[in-house]
């Protein structure tokens, strides 16, 4: 761990031209003494950081030197740096590793390419922490001990102990075969087989894990998205599906599928509406569905349906209804 700390001491020296021990303690997460030490080390090493004293002093490099990092065009790095803006590094405790990373990607290029790629990474933004109605989209998050645990089992090829808190169930220990993980908006998960089945854990849900010193049950390679989309079909094929007919305005047409599992059968009205046979997940799915498009949409089958939201209709309208 210290000479991952060194070389990203070296670097952040190399991009800020001069840091004092405070500010480079601060991007290390580490004491300032710890830093102090780490300059030393550097300095036995060969490497030649000097101190300059003084209000705005702090360490720095001899101008000229540089680390041995090549091979990234221009095209490559800001491919990299963009990818680095993602937060699935997050959801598997890869944080810290994802931007000493891309310290070392930007250090990695010739000087006429580093300040524009750098520069072009800051104007592409990639799933944002908010939509445009400012509706902050909450990622799940799993302590970083658990985490670490499970990727250990994933990458070793070892079985791994969980303590797993199921949807409205006691949480219980159980022992997996890991497949591989994946993440989803910001949703971790963990794919694998227990006792030769297939199962998914959310990884915020693990309370506990422990990785064992016994090989997985697992093939030797995997097709992790074929896995994930198997899984998902199945997924959605499970639970108390209804089917419902939906009249829609052809404007809110996507609003409607997106939320839908699958899309039956589709024609237009005379009237220039669409009307649509879709799939929900379970009744109160495609009530909640239907609820958001207001007066854009109307559901014609089931009866039930159209008595649920008729009823809900009629709960806000006496709610909201003129005192005199």
């Amino acid at each position: 761990m210290r000479a991952d700390r060194l070389v990203s001491l070296v670097l952040l020296l190399r991009q800020h031209g001069r840091l004092s021990a405070a500010a480079l303690a601060r991007e290390l997460e580490v004491s300032t003494r710890t830093v102090l030490r780490d300059i030393e080390a550097l300095s036995a090493a060969g490497v030649p950081v000097y101190a300059e004293r003084g209000r705005h002093g702090g360490f720095a490099l001899l101008p000229g030197f540089r680390t041995e990092l090549t091979g990234l065009n221009h095209d490559e790095a800001l491919a990299l740096l963009v990818a680095g803006s993602r937060r699935g590094a997050q959801a598997f405790g890869l944080g810290s590793a994802l931007a000493s990373a891309m310290l070392k990607v930007v250090d990695a290029l010739p000087e006429s390419y580093r300040d524009t790629a750098a520069g072009a990474a800051e104007r592409l933004l990639i799933d944002p922490e908010i939509d445009l109605l400012s509706r902050r989209l909450v990622a799940e998050e799993a302590p970083d001990a658990i985490v670490a645990e499970v990727l250990r089992a994933v990458l070793a090829g070892h079985k791994v102990r969980i303590h797993y808190a199921a949807v409205d169930q006691t949480p219980k220990w159980r022992t997996v075969d890991p497949i591989g993980l994946v993440t989803v908006r910001d949703r971790g998960y963990l794919l694998a087989t227990r006792s030769g089945a297939d199962r998914t854990y959310r990884l915020s849900r693990i309370l506990a894990a422990e990785e064992l010193a016994e090989p997985a049950q697992r093939p030797d390679r995997v097709d992790l998205d074929q896995a994930w989309q198997e899984r998902s079909t199945r997924f959605r094929a499970g639970g108390d599906q209804v089917t419902v007919l939906v009249r829609v305005d052809p404007a809110r047409r996507e609003d409607l599928v997106g939320t839908a599992l699958a899309v039956r059968a589709e024609e237009a009205d005379a009237d220039g509406r669409l009307r649509l046979e879709v799939t929900f997940q379970d009744p109160r799915h495609a009530e909640w569905a239907l609820w958001q498009l207001a007066t854009d949409a109307e559901a014609l089958a089931p009866q039930w349906l159209r008595d649920s939201l008729r009823d809900r209709a009629a709960a806000i309208a006496t709610r909201y209804r003129r005192l005199r």
